[in-house]
């Protein structure tokens, strides 16, 4: 007998745990991976789950990230705590843009008022992390000040809307600049070749 299957049977075999975090988009809970694979390894039927997401989220905008509990019960049985969205959504949204800076700290993708953060922190204060931790409102407007910062999100006092959109515009064509420049490097280096 080889020593790898005498391990093999001295270990034992492995909790996988009862509780699964997950992040998954509202009305968007397909059996397919990512999730039926986590699902499956636990037993659970991810039909039966993806249907009970679904219907438990109609009534919030589909694609809107989630942040999801799933407490295992060991009868095949599973809890659903479907939280806020994330804070990275809230943040994309008011700044109006799809994605944060590819180099935060050295550029701005874009920028919120403190208004924005504060109507944010409103709704994310009612998170079980923060509301375990009793958390207040100026600590949570500081943690989103943290999120949007490593976003590349600037947080302004004022902000006006047409030097916004000529913000936007400007970082659009800067970044379809530095594409075009990328693609045009690639193409440099596939024909050295």
């Amino acid at each position: 007998m080889s020593k790898a299957s005498r391990a093999a049977k001295v270990v034992p075999k492995v909790n996988l745990g009862n509780v699964i975090r997950t992040i998954i988009r509202a009305g968007q809970a397909v059996p397919g991976p990512p999730l039926g694979p986590v699902l499956g390894q636990r037993g659970i039927p991810i039909a039966q789950f993806c249907k009970d997401f679904n219907e438990r989220t109609k009534d919030i905008k589909d694609g809107i990230p989630l942040p999801t509990r799933i407490i295992l019960q060991g009868n095949r049985t599973y809890e659903l705590q479907i939280n806020k969205p994330t804070a990275t959504y809230f943040l994309l949204s008011a700044a109006g843009i799809e994605k944060g800076a590819t180099n935060p700290g050295h550029e701005v993708a874009g920028m919120v008022t403190l208004k924005h953060l504060y109507e944010i922190a409103l709704v994310k204060s009612q998170d079980p992390s923060f509301v375990l931790h009793d958390t207040t409102l100026e600590n949570v407007v500081k943690s989103l000040m943290g999120t949007a910062r490593s976003l590349g999100i600037k947080v302004v006092r004022d902000l006006d809307a047409e030097e916004y959109a000529v913000f936007l515009r400007e970082r659009e064509e800067r970044l379809a600049a530095e594409a075009e420049a990328r693609e045009a490097e690639l193409a440099a280096a596939g024909k050295k070749k």
